[in-house]
């Protein structure tokens, strides 16, 4: 669970306009010219309660994310959370509560429910690999699969569920992969040429086999990624660092990794464990409003 104040890791990761923004397209995505429904039925002074019930256990991420939708809608302040960010909830309990017209409730369930029980997903898996990796020195890192538009919000609950992130995009770090050592022809000189050209990003090379690994040390890179190697291959990287008599890279197992193998990889010396299915493989966990005069 994250240890800082939710306030201040929110602020840290979400920006507040690129925020706004987002909740509005959605808002227009599924009001469009209006609920007509609700319009027709429900009057707009009418008051209401609503109550955010969930239908599974998880852990709870998302709750200043609805707070700033009903502020779009006109709503604020109105809710009151049952549980903090990155607090586990069981199967029926409230997690959320809301007195505000009951038009307004409704035009924004869908929208807050959607949010809500994805970044609840996420956090909820992201902690069960946590849990794996407790009382070891090992960062659990998230990737860039994540949904198109919503990556500042799904980093933020893997951060609230207990991992940290890489990195953000193309921009904030230099990965060497695959496709680029094809056409630099060399690991260690791809490592040298993104150095030269970005001389203070982290610079991270991709290596498939110790043979590689062996090969973009001498290049003293920040980061090399251990990418789907087994677990023979990553002892064999490892014991090559301890040899290393230079500047010794941090490492990253990355690939295939899940539950039942996590805490193996990260016992074997890595620093770092990635995981994309922290975001990619997340369920949306059941939440559902229910609304009462």
């Amino acid at each position: 669970m994250y240890k800082g104040t939710i306030m201040e890791l929110f602020l840290t990761l979400i920006d507040r306009v690129e925020l706004t923004v987002f909740l509005a397209g959605a808002l227009r995505e599924d009001v469009g010219s209006g609920d007509v429904t609700t319009t027709a039925l429900v009057p707009e002074s009418l008051p209401a309660t609503a109550h955010l019930v969930a239908r599974e256990e998880g852990t709870m991420a998302g709750g200043p994310v609805v707070d700033h939708l009903f502020s779009i809608i006109g709503v604020e302040p109105c809710w009151t959370w049952k549980k903090e960010e990155g607090a586990r909830f069981k199967r029926g309990e409230e997690i959320g509560r809301a007195s505000a017209s009951a038009s307004a409730l409704l035009t924004g369930e869908r929208v807050a429910l959607n949010l809500l029980q994805r970044l609840c997903g996420i956090a909820t898996l992201t902690r069960k690999y946590a849990d794996e990796l407790q009382g070891m020195d090992v960062l659990l890192l998230d990737t860039r699969k994540t949904i198109p538009g919503m990556r500042l919000l799904e980093r933020y609950a893997v951060r609230v569920g207990g991992g940290r992130n890489h990195r953000s995009g193309l921009y904030d770090r230099v990965l060497i992969k695959d496709n680029h050592v094809a056409i630099v022809g060399d690991p260690a000189r791809a490592v040298r040429l993104a150095r030269q050209r970005w001389p203070n990003l982290v610079v991270e090379v991709e290596v498939e086999t110790p043979a590689e690994f062996a090969c973009v040390l001498k290049a003293e890179p920040d980061w090399i990624l251990l990418d789907n190697m087994s677990i023979r291959d990553i002892e064999a990287c490892v014991l090559a660092r301890q040899a290393w008599q230079g500047s010794p890279p941090l490492l990253e197992a990355s690939g295939g990794i899940d539950l039942l193998t996590v805490g193996r990889i990260a016992r074997l010396g890595v620093d770092a464990v990635s995981v994309g299915a922290l975001t990619h493989s997340a369920s949306w966990l059941d939440i559902s409003m229910e609304v009462e005069l």
